[in-house]
């Protein structure tokens, strides 16, 4: 078989896990960015909404159009496994079709150039992975699956329920990538906060917290996407117990508006979801992500302007603005009082210049602190600027940090902490200088 591999994985850091097995089981293949010299050329979608759909199949049409003859096209994953009898038929592009249960069977239907689609849920346990993007960082996926019912969430109808992983397994994957140098960790699912419930186990993230902190070699970590009704007061204080996980809280929200908390079936109402974002905020050093949806159908004005009054004086650190997407076998797809596509485009920008305002205090309260952070390398300011980021913040998501000077005689390293003290505010990016040590 010949081997040039140019694949693209997109959507989440979920993904992006699945998308590294793959290159585990290729590791014959040599990586190619130049799509017209591929051999094989994989696409690990998205299918959560309707952008995502949207750039899933632009981006293997557009692959489709620059590969070379005798090339195999292989679409992958979400979208893939969540409308497959159509793309089957409307997609003759593609030579392969797989969806999210073959990660690691992938040379196998490279071999046989033929489409599978397993019913067994893919759970990584003993899959090699090429970590990519990072010398020092990983993500860990908990789970695959979701037993939530959220109203505008297609993902459980072609993810399937909860399927979570067995601590061991999960602490292998860690030990081994320790052994390589990794040594950051963001754990990641669909519900985290859920993890091992299928099994009875209630609290299973702060087993999985006790677990990673005997692992020699891990010196920071982070959870995300926890669900409100899942997530306990109980779990948070493990959390901030951790000597090793931040105080890191990424809990979307969707909404504040009981009303319409309740018709998205989010599980917990305004005054409980309340109680656990306070406690967050109230704990040393933390930091509180979330994500809003606008235009949920059957949201009002007076709705919608209860959230931007939230959104605008609680204090995140980071928010996410999404636009309602109407998706097929979800409850909210068959519900009355649709917003129009011009309305929620006008209440995203108006949450999104809300969010935006809430990321520049968040930062603007870092200038004169002294924090540790970690050098990623080069950045496209300016071949004098290090980018870097707070090793409380997750990679590429929480903005970076241009460390523009420095009191030590040596180079910086890169992918190594560092202690400093955030100088200056430059439009969204933090400037600071590495202390002596």
């Amino acid at each position: 078989m010949s081997n040039k591999l140019h694949i693209v994985s997109l959507g989440c850091t979920k993904n992006l896990v699945d998308t590294e097995v793959m290159m585990g089981k290729l590791q014959n293949f040599t990586l190619t960015d130049a799509q017209d010299e591929a051999d094989v050329i994989i696409v690990n979608t998205c299918g959560f909404i309707d952008a995502a759909k949207e750039e899933s199949i632009n981006t293997v049409l557009s692959l489709h159009d620059a590969r070379k003859e005798d090339s195999v096209l292989v679409m992958a994953g979400c979208l893939s496994e969540r409308y497959k009898e159509e793309l089957a038929t409307q997609m003759p592009e593609v030579d392969i079709f797989t969806g999210v249960g073959d990660y690691d069977h992938i040379d196998e239907l490279l071999q046989e150039k033929k489409s599978r689609f397993s019913e067994e849920v893919f759970l990584i346990d003993g899959s090699e992975r090429v970590v990519t993007g990072s010398t020092y960082h990983a993500y860990i996926k908990l789970s695959e699956g979701c037993n939530q019912t959220c109203s505008f969430c297609a993902i459980p109808s072609f993810k399937g329920k909860l399927n979570s992983r067995n601590l061991d397994s999960i602490a292998k994957e860690v030990e081994g990538l320790v052994a390589k140098g990794y040594y950051d960790f963001s754990f990641v699912s669909q519900d985290s906060s859920s993890y091992m419930r299928d099994q009875n186990v209630k609290d299973g993230l702060s087993l999985l917290i006790q677990r990673i902190e005997l692992i020699e070699g891990v010196k920071s970590a982070r959870i995300l996407y926890l669900y409100p009704s899942t997530t306990t007061i109980s779990l948070l204080k493990n959390i901030a117990k951790s000597k090793i996980f931040h105080n890191y809280f990424d809990m979307p929200i969707q909404h504040i508006n009981d009303e319409m908390l309740h018709m998205m079936k989010r599980g917990f109402g305004k005054e409980k979801t309340m109680e656990l974002l306070n406690f967050m905020r109230s704990l040393p050093n933390s930091f509180v992500r979330t994500s809003f949806i606008v235009g949920h159908p059957n949201e009002t004005d007076e709705m919608f302007e209860e959230m931007c009054e939230f959104a605008s004086s609680f204090g995140f650190d980071r928010i996410n603005v999404f636009s309602y997407s109407d998706e097929e076998t979800t409850p909210a797809y068959d519900m009355n009082n649709k917003i129009s596509d011009e309305v929620i485009a006008s209440r995203a920008q108006i949450l999104g210049d809300i969010a935006s305002e809430c990321t520049k205090k968040s930062l603007q309260n870092e200038v004169g602190k002294d924090i540790e952070l970690i050098i990623d390398g080069e950045s496209d300011e300016h071949e004098y600027l290090l980018s870097a980021r707070k090793t409380i913040w997750a990679p590429e998501i929480d903005g970076e940090i241009y460390v523009n000077d420095r009191t030590k005689d040596e180079d910086l390293e890169f992918g190594k902490i560092y202690k400093a003290k955030v100088t200056d505010l430059v439009g969204n990016i933090l400037t600071a200088t590495v202390d002596n040590a």
